[in-house]
């Protein structure tokens, strides 16, 4: 049977790591913590990403409500407007309508109003 050498796979796997784990402080960086911390980092980040979509979508929502609520009409009956105007725009154009484009977003609400009845 061939002997197994694991040099090469083992520095690798150690480079990779330490990669990973640059600017963590004390342990973390250099000993077996690292492994764990690279562990617990990753599983963070990953949460993260899904948490970023939430606090996008929120953001978004408050800035369309307070937007709507100056123009007179609330986020619900704006965005039930939409649907009845069938005006398909998403939440992120809209908030950037409202807050870049004031003059165009009160012609939507406008449109959507008029849909409500």
């Amino acid at each position: 049977m061939a002997r197994v050498k694991r040099a090469m796979i083992r520095r690798t796997r150690k480079k990779n790591l330490f990669r990973r784990v640059r600017g963590f402080f004390l342990g973390r960086r250099r000993l077996r913590q690292a492994i764990e911390a690279r562990l617990k980092a990753e599983k963070q980040e990953f949460i993260g990403r899904k948490q970023r979509k939430r606090d996008f979508r929120a953001l978004w929502t408050r800035r369309i409500n307070a937007a709507a609520r100056q123009h007179g009409v609330s986020y619900s009956r704006l965005i039930h407007g939409l649907k009845k105007a069938d005006i398909a725009i998403n939440r992120k154009m809209l908030a950037d309508l409202a807050v870049r484009e004031p003059a165009v977003f009160q012609a939507v609400v406008e449109q959507a109003k008029a849909a409500l009845g």
